[in-house]
């Protein structure tokens, strides 16, 4: 599994839809970022992060305008685009949050 810096993975927890962006990508790590709460980071592998069931929602990075405080805006990286411009294949811009991709479970 290739895992790249910028890419938006999710995963379903209890009730809620939770998604990360990808911040850094070694040899033996990914360092993720949780989308709702910037200060919160964690590393994972490759192979822990498709085994526990995380699903890559988006290749296109989230960059969050709303952020105010000092911290925040340390803790998300610098955009290399701007960030209202549209992706037509996203189907947003990167200041639009993703649609969750959540499996179909009524069919």
């Amino acid at each position: 599994m290739e895992v790249h810096v910028g890419e938006i993975y999710g995963k379903q927890t209890t009730g809620k839809f939770v998604m990360y962006n990808v911040l850094k990508v070694t040899k033996a790590n990914i360092t993720l970022q949780n989308i709702d709460n910037p200060l919160s980071l964690f590393e994972t592998t490759a192979d822990k992060l498709s085994s526990s069931g995380y699903i890559r929602v988006s290749q296109t990075p989230y960059i969050d305008l709303d952020a105010t405080t000092p911290k925040r805006r340390k803790a998300v990286k610098k955009p290399t685009r701007c960030p209202l411009t549209l992706d037509f294949l996203e189907d947003r811009a990167d200041s639009e949050r993703p649609a969750p991709i959540l499996p179909d479970l009524f069919s």
